[in-house]
């Protein structure tokens, strides 16, 4: 049977994790990675965490299964996060699932159980395995314009403009913060108008919020979502622990649905714990005890709060260092947009042959289209960075 099978090339991140660790070179800076580190540059257990995972240790009494929609305090608390008061609760079905990508997997499940001919319309560019998860499922996927590559600035009209041609009934799916991989963001006027857009047009929002609290605050982040919300009568989001808990391994994440009414979210929620259970049964308990223990304590939350905070302002930090040592080492090239970007990517510019030239001369590594992770940069590293980047251009 298996001697049918082709070898797929290997994932682009993968291969780069690969090559630099075979790379010998002292200097050398891995900006490909997308996961968070510190200047130190490890990718750290947050304290709120330890702690939370302490407690959990010392007071839980069993393993048996938690049942196909996970943790329902857990669920609970990551409702409020996502939407705070701003839709009566009977209307949102929140179910716990193995990260953010296991809840685009759950959501496009539902699409597809929904309206099998749904289009599901994503930023140009997005999110690289938007692609595998959701049109992987089955769902047919079509781009509408967001950035321009020679400007580093968004595409707003023609975003506007493409929004206005999708036909009713459509999904939109939109970054709720951190545009990834660009790491511009709509404005909160465009916000606005989007939402107007998309209300008026009768199209579904789906969105995307792997990183809450790393643009302007945790609350702030989810200013998009709660403005849709309050626009229309249904939506998704999916929601990731990874990076604002740290809890990449452990797969933690939300999936939320807004329906029309409270009858018909208890036919979704059917629908999607039937899913879950025909496809991973049930999603795994840790992460998501941990992070229910950090939101439904104040102190603790308080504690995470600061940290969520101190890794936003040092990604920032990271911005304005690189923008400043790009403008010494290279004065006749403007790297501003690297600076108004939020989050943890952003596209510094180059070429793919540029690319090539700085993994294989200076031992700097991003990946083809020149995104990359801010958080690899360091004081120590960003001049010899600035440099390098400078000697390709």
């Amino acid at each position: 049977m298996f001697d049918s099978l082709k070898a797929l090339p290997a994932d682009a991140i993968l291969r780069l994790i690969a090559e630099y660790a075979d790379d010998t070179r002292d200097e050398k800076i891995d900006l490909g990675v997308g996961v968070y580190r510190s200047e130190a540059g490890d990718t750290p257990i947050l304290n709120s965490v330890k702690e939370a995972e302490r407690r959990l240790l010392e007071s839980q009494t069993t393993k048996a299964y938690v049942g196909s929609g996970g943790d329902g305090e857990f669920n609970d608390a990551m409702q409020r996060l996502t939407f705070g008061d701003d839709v009566p609760h009977e209307r949102i079905t929140t179910l716990q699932t193995p990260g953010g990508s296991g809840s685009l997997r759950v959501a496009a499940g539902l699409v597809l159980r929904a309206k099998p001919d749904t289009t599901v319309w994503v930023s140009d560019p997005t999110w690289a395995n938007h692609e595998p998860l959701l049109g992987g499922a089955g769902l047919d996927l079509q781009s509408y314009p967001y950035y321009d590559r020679e400007q580093c600035a968004i595409r707003f009209d023609e975003m506007k403009k493409a929004i206005q041609r999708i036909p009713a009934g459509d999904i939109v799916l939109l970054h709720g913060c951190c545009h990834n991989p660009t790491g511009m963001d709509l404005e909160r006027a465009q916000w606005q108008e989007v939402a107007e857009l998309i209300a008026d047009r009768k199209l579904l929002p789906f969105v995307d919020l792997a990183y809450q609290g790393f643009a302007h605050g945790i609350e702030d982040d989810a200013w998009a979502v709660r403005l849709l919300a309050g626009k229309v009568p249904e939506m998704i989001v999916s929601s990731s622990c990874s990076k604002n808990f740290g809890l990449y391994r452990d797969r933690v994440g939300s999936l939320s649905v807004v329906s029309s009414n409270a009858e018909t979210a208890a036919i979704v929620r059917s629908q999607t714990h039937n899913i879950v259970r025909t496809m991973y049964s049930m999603p795994p308990d840790h992460g998501a005890a941990v992070v229910r223990i950090i939101l439904c304590d104040h102190a603790l939350r308080r504690v995470w709060e600061d940290e969520v905070r101190g890794m936003r302002k040092r990604l920032q930090s990271m911005r304005e260092l690189l923008t400043a040592a790009l403008a010494k080492a290279a004065p006749g090239h403007d790297f501003s947009h690297i600076e108004r970007a939020n989050g943890m990517f952003c596209f510094v510019g180059l070429s793919p042959d540029q690319v090539e030239s700085l993994k294989r001369d200076h031992g700097v590594y991003m990946v083809g289209s020149s995104r990359i992770n801010v958080a690899g940069i360091t004081p120590g590293n960003v001049a010899y960075l600035a440099r390098s980047i400078a000697s390709v251009l």
